[in-house]
């Protein structure tokens, strides 16, 4: 809860005056916080999903919600990215204990993992005048991981 609640609403709540005062109705300002699949979705307990970090991620994600109802008056608007399996240093032990990332993109209904410019796009789309009027959103960065798994899980 630390790291994915309490530093991101201190963060935002240490910033907000500074992003108030850069923001205009035309293009205000904009908070982007990075949760996860893992606070969408309830799965049975294993080490694969700890309890306290899918709790921690479906907090960020409402304390986005509750940030853009704040925040949004004030031009200042908060989004939320929920990124699904993307291969880095923080998910490659988890992808391996599953399978590994051939198996995992073999079940997803996109047919692959994530990689670097899905995110990157997001955040570029969020953070652009294109999404101006995108607040208290959620974007699902998964290939449709969280509506289920497609072919064999073998």
């Amino acid at each position: 809860m630390d790291l994915n609640v309490k530093s991101v609403f201190g963060t935002v709540r240490l910033f907000a005056p500074l992003l108030q005062k850069a923001a205009t109705p035309e293009d205000p300002s904009r908070v982007i916080v990075t949760a996860s699949i893992a606070g969408l979705v309830v799965t049975p307990p294993s080490a694969f999903s700890p309890i306290g970090y899918s709790a921690s991620k479906a907090a960020a994600i409402h304390l986005t919600r509750c940030l853009a109802m704040e925040l949004g008056p004030r031009h200042i608007l908060c989004n939320a990215l929920s990124p699904g399996y993307f291969p880095s240093k923080m998910a490659d032990g988890l992808i391996e204990k599953q399978g590994g990332a051939e198996k995992l993109a073999k079940v997803n209904p996109h047919g692959r993992l994530g990689r670097p410019e899905d995110i990157a796009g997001a955040v570029v789309y969020l953070a652009s005048r294109a999404g101006s009027h995108v607040n208290g959103a959620n974007l699902v960065l998964d290939g449709g991981e969280v509506l289920g798994r497609s072919g064999p899980e073998e």
